[in-house]
């Protein structure tokens, strides 16, 4: 049974909430996140990034409280309002290329515990303790949990019923997305939607796995008699057939003293070896890699030497770790090597590709997305994917709705 919480949302006035919102601070390069501030004196990011031309020079203790105290003074300002009831939220994004539509709401840290809501990443320590912290010092959190569901079709069939009505909010970004809100507080739709999510026996972590440790963490910290929303933590549901997968690729500064024709051959122990030329070649399936090596593109195929291996043995990624990028390039910590860095598989080939012709990078991998069933399938199993296996939209707006603790 999973469960699902309405909260007292804090949210952006609605004249100014295309101008608050924001994408993730880590997807802004330094020369546009010092220009959205410049620009924007409304934007979220002056919440989370304080004083950013010093951030470098204060410690993390300063800068949570730095981030506290904007907030307090978005909120004093009217720039944001608080709802007077719980609500949960219809939450639709169109982009380009597809809608997602999600319920946001509040998630059990219970559940959590239990495995009602099931995990298929690791997660580094150190950074849940600092978001941990940052929790704890400001007191709210704006990015929900990815979670998808299975398909159910009353709750399809309600989605596109809601839609209907007329939205809370319904604006554009710069990136070429619309963004609409829905508030749903009336009690007996509340309570419908959570009787729906009382059916579904599990849930999968899509993306935030570092948030909901983190949450996790606080909450065995201070408890919940003076923090009473601290035993949830905000997350967006989204049916799972609605969500984007994409791949991660990979990008390697060197071939760890290989030549070209040594590396060939070492990787023709577990791959056949397709030369393509200057095509823009990607993986079409599952045990396809691709690859960019001084000038040409090449196609992989694995020979699957062991064809009964197991669901992570099988993985892509943990294939292209077990025979590539640890035993030939000798690359063992896929999360703080210097050597690899990772590129979403949203981004065009030709990225990868001029990143390795400028000389920084040697060698580049492309692999085939992973899709949900196989996600779930390692979660059921406890099993945890390699760092950087996939890259899943639904991206939400920081500032768009912020659960206070």
């Amino acid at each position: 049974m999973s469960t699902l919480l309405p909260f007292k949302a804090v949210r952006p006035v609605a004249d100014k909430v295309a101008l608050v919102t924001c994408r993730n601070y880590d997807d802004y390069s330094p020369a546009e996140l010092a220009a959205w501030l410049n620009f924007n004196p409304y934007s979220f990011l002056h919440v989370i990034n304080p004083a950013y031309m010093y951030a470098q020079k204060i410690t993390l203790d300063k800068r949570f409280k730095g981030v506290a105290h904007k907030y307090q003074d978005f909120k004093e300002d009217g720039i944001f309002v608080s709802e007077d009831t719980p609500a949960l939220y219809l939450y639709e994004i169109q982009t380009k290329n597809q809608t997602f539509t999600g319920i946001v709401g509040g998630t059990l840290i219970e559940e959590y515990k239990k495995e009602v809501i099931k995990k298929h990443e690791d997660t580094l320590q150190y950074r849940v303790e600092l978001f941990k912290d940052y929790l704890h010092q400001t007191g709210f959190n704006t990015e929900p949990v990815l979670i998808t569901y299975p398909d159910r079709e009353t709750l399809n069939s309600w989605i596109d019923q809601k839609k209907q009505e007329a939205p809370l909010y319904h604006f554009s970004t710069t990136n070429k997305e619309k963004h609409t809100l829905w508030r749903i507080d009336h009690p007996e739709e509340i309570q419908w939607i959570q009787t729906q999510f009382e059916a579904i026996p599990e849930l999968y972590i899509a993306d935030g796995h570092h948030r909901s440790a983190s949450a996790e963490l606080l909450y065995d910290e201070v408890g919940d008699e003076h923090h009473p929303n601290v035993n949830a933590f905000m997350s967006f549901l989204i049916a799972e057939s609605n969500v984007k997968i994409y791949e991660f690729n990979r990008i390697i500064r060197d071939l760890n003293g290989h030549s070209r024709e040594a590396f060939l051959e070492a990787l023709e122990a577990h791959f056949i070896l397709k030369p393509k030329g200057q095509e823009l070649w990607k993986p079409q399936d599952k045990f396809e890699f691709g690859m960019y090596l001084d000038g040409n593109f090449y196609a992989l195929f694995y020979k699957q030497e062991h064809p009964n291996a197991g669901l992570l043995e099988n993985l892509d990624a943990q294939i292209l770790y077990d025979y590539v990028l640890h035993p030939i390039l000798g690359i063992e910590d896929l999360r703080n090597d210097e050597r690899i860095e990772y590129l979403p598989g949203k981004q065009s080939l030709l990225t990868l590709k001029e990143l390795v012709d400028e000389g920084e990078f040697e060698v580049g991998f492309m692999l085939y997305p992973s899709d949900i069933a196989e996600i779930k399938a390692l979660a059921d199993q406890k099993l945890i994917m390699p760092p950087k296996s996939t890259y899943i939209e639904p991206k939400f707006r920081s500032g768009l709705l912020v659960y206070e603790l």
